[in-house]
């Protein structure tokens, strides 16, 4: 099948800086930030400058890269002692997306067989985890709408796009390649109240692409699947535990539940990074509390009563049991449970 290009990218190395697609202005404005420092970056992921697991990961690369650079510069006997207080820096940004954590580690690891001056070393380190999260997002948009079965239109939640990844994306991976077999006729997408990431990017992005794409409130989803017109239900995930437990932005897990109701299948596209097979299952995953102000208020405009309290999870968490496919690029599981998801990331053995 071949590959449905995509026009976006959210993230760039350009001439020894990184650059990243500001998605706060979407879709109203394209503006790259070009950030020159470790501290910049973690600044960046905390605002929401870049968002989405993958691409968090693979900004956090590129932000060992630049700490390595200015730490050496500044003390070359000493760098890796000082770029330690960095990657802690960075970690601290965002605390549910483990693909953070995962792309830290493995800077870290390279940190170690580094031999002279760093920076092309570590350049290189992240640029391969960049080229590989769009391969494996090609991958899992293959093996994705492969189980589609039927032209059918699919909903999707959030941006899982190439907004929030390396390139290509994991749910709209999926989509892009079921799109181009001829597979998907249209494309639902919620808006994804509070930050609007279903409207400003994911409507925006599958545009670029001409893939017809149709905006609803989150409330009205389930009004949507009762007509009959979905067959599938799309997500990406930003933490998945050991059993198959997802956790994906908040709004996910009632749209889970609504699906299984109305027989809608219900598809969770993320890469192997995401699995995080420390958690036992969904009630250990941390969950993000942001800001009261992102709901009292839109777009700098108070909408709500002065006063009013405030309950703020970035993100929910779908139980197995609500999940029909679960896509990596190591292959799909259907059903997945804790078994399924041990067999799947089990290391590769050679016969």
């Amino acid at each position: 099948m071949p590959f449905a290009s995509d026009r976006v990218r959210a993230v760039a190395w350009r001439e020894e800086a990184l650059e990243l697609l500001d998605q706060r202005l979407l879709p109203g404005e394209i503006r790259y930030q070009r950030l020159l420092s470790a501290e910049e970056v973690a600044q960046a992921i905390r605002e929401m400058v870049v968002r989405g697991a993958p691409a968090i990961g693979i900004t956090a690369a590129y932000g060992v890269v630049l700490a390595a650079k200015a730490r050496y510069h500044q003390d070359p006997p000493h760098w890796r002692e000082l770029v330690e207080a960095d990657i802690r820096q960075l970690a601290a940004s965002r605390p549910t997306a483990v693909n953070l954590f995962w792309a830290l580690q493995r800077m870290g690891q390279r940190i170690k067989n580094v031999e002279g001056p760093p920076v092309a070393q570590l350049l290189a380190e992240a640029q391969a985890i960049h080229q590989e999260d769009i391969t494996a997002n090609q991958r899992m948009g293959e093996l994705g709408a492969a189980l589609l079965g039927e032209r059918t239109a699919v909903l999707t939640h959030c941006n899982a796009g190439a907004l929030a990844t390396g390139g290509y994306g994991t749910a709209l991976g999926v989509i892009r390649s079921g799109f181009a077999a001829g597979l998907i006729e249209r494309v639902y997408a919620d808006e994804t109240r509070p930050w609007l990431q279903g409207a400003r990017l994911t409507a925006w992005e599958l545009m670029q692409d001409g893939i017809p794409v149709t905006l609803l409130a989150d409330g009205a989803a389930s009004a949507l699947l009762h007509q009959g017109k979905v067959c599938w239900v799309i997500v990406g995930a930003d933490r998945i535990a050991a059993n198959g437990d997802v956790a994906n932005k908040i709004g996910t897990y009632h749209l889970a539940i609504a699906a299984r109701y109305h027989g809608v299948r219900f598809m969770v596209v993320a890469p192997a990074s995401t699995v995080d097979i420390s958690l036992q299952d969904g009630t250990a995953i941390p969950i993000e509390q942001r800001a009261a102000e992102e709901l009292l208020s839109l777009g700098g405009q108070p909408v709500a009563a002065a006063g009013a309290e405030v309950w703020n999870p970035s993100f929910d968490v779908t139980p197995a049991a609500l999940i029909d496919a679960l896509v990596t690029e190591r292959g799909v599981v259907l059903r997945p449970d804790g078994e399924k998801m041990a067999g799947l990331m089990a290391p590769a053995t050679n016969g």
